[in-house]
């Protein structure tokens, strides 16, 4: 552990060292222990594309992937993770490539304000990870966890149906989600 002060330069405040992998990139960091892993990405790591939407775990907009798994990042605590794999909506695409549930999104026009995307996107890629054969009411049950404000569901579980067989193909053909 290493300290800080208060704002006031009184009191010592402990951080904490974390290693995680995030994207593919090992990270060396010093943070605080009330630091959630949404305030790590966006504040610390500058990853924006993750979003803060109720900060409650109601929306689903920080959803990350952690060790191949959907979580609300929003919802736990950084320290938590050390030698975790994160990946982000960042860390999905493989250079320029699009991985093929990004390119479905955009093929379906699967957003409209785009807030949710990056959560969308994430929560149906850990969903597809989890190998289920689902029914169009099984997939949105699967999604309920993701809010879209703007209502862009029938498109999102259009291009969620397009992008599964490309996607279990990419995860099978790789030992895990993360880069």
């Amino acid at each position: 552990m290493s300290s800080t002060t208060d704002p006031q330069g009184t009191t010592p405040i402990a951080t904490c060292p974390l290693s995680i992998e995030i994207n593919g990139e090992t990270r060396q960091l010093d943070v605080y222990p009330w630091t959630t892993l949404l305030d790590l990405l966006r504040d610390q790591i500058g990853l924006t594309g993750t979003k803060k939407g109720c900060d409650h775990g109601q929306c689903g907009a920080c959803t990350v992937l952690l060790n191949g798994t959907r979580i609300n990042s929003c919802l736990t605590l950084a320290v938590m993770h050390d030698g975790a794999k994160l990946t982000t909506v960042e860390g999905l695409a493989n250079g320029d490539e699009l991985h093929p549930m990004q390119a479905a999104f955009v093929r379906h026009d699967a957003f409209q304000c785009g807030y949710c995307t990056p959560g969308q996107i994430c929560s149906a890629v850990g969903m597809t990870a989890e190998g289920h054969v689902m029914t169009r009411d099984e997939l949105r049950e699967q999604m309920s966890g993701n809010l879209c404000r703007c209502g862009a569901y029938p498109n999102i579980l259009s291009a969620i149906e397009d992008a599964m067989p490309d996607t279990r193909k990419q995860l099978a053909n790789s030992s895990e989600v993360s880069r």
